[in-house]
């Protein structure tokens, strides 16, 4: 890739995450990088390909991410907590706009990046299962695959503004909820007390 390609798509996702997918116009990124459209489009053909384009380059940055904590973890609960603030940082608080309006408006790419997460997320999840059972903090009578699922279709279901409202369910403090509520459903004493400490709670 070239360098200019590359920062065309570095600027690209910085704005589409900032202001959503739609909000942002080809008009736009072509006066916010001082370069005329016509070199903008001599790089990317059109908007979808180059939303295709920052999706790809969100999704390998998230997937970066997340193997390197899995290589160093030690602690499946903090892993997850792990990921998922580094997964914000990355999304930059997941504001949720841009996933929605990447659904409404681009449904092909939601679609295609959806089912690479899910593929992705089976594989990593059913890793810190495993992890977890084998130290003694998960229960070893939860069906692993049911969990990896449900954990998928959490993660995507919060993210439905029409169901979790921003103004209602502040996004991190959301996530928080959703994390507690899916370990809590599956660590053993001993997990529970790890998972007390990280959420400063004193639950039994």
């Amino acid at each position: 890739m070239t360098d200019l390609k590359n920062e065309i798509l570095e600027k690209s996702t910085e704005m589409f995450l900032d202001l959503g997918f739609k909000s942002v116009t080809m008009d736009d990124l072509s006066a916010e990088m001082g370069m005329s459209k016509k070199t903008l489009y001599s790089y990317y053909k059109n908007k979808e390909e180059l939303v295709t384009a920052v999706t790809m380059n969100i999704y390998n940055t998230i997937c970066t991410g997340v193997d390197h904590i899995c290589v160093h973890s030690e602690n499946p609960i903090e892993e997850l907590y792990e990921i998922k603030r580094m997964v914000m940082t990355s999304l930059k608080g997941d504001k949720t706009s841009p996933i929605h309006q990447l659904q409404r408006y681009y449904p092909r790419v939601h679609q295609k990046i959806s089912a690479m997460q899910f593929n992705y997320m089976q594989d990593c999840i059913n890793k810190n299962l495993e992890i977890g059972i084998e130290k003694g903090l998960y229960r070893d009578s939860i069906d692993k695959a049911f969990v990896s699922r449900i954990y998928f279709v959490g993660i995507q279901g919060i993210k439905d503004l029409h169901l979790f409202p921003n103004r209602q369910f502040p996004v991190q403090e959301l996530y928080d909820q959703y994390l507690e509520y899916h370990l809590r459903g599956i660590v053993t004493p001993a997990g529970r007390k790890i998972l007390n400490q990280i959420t400063n709670t004193n639950h039994d």
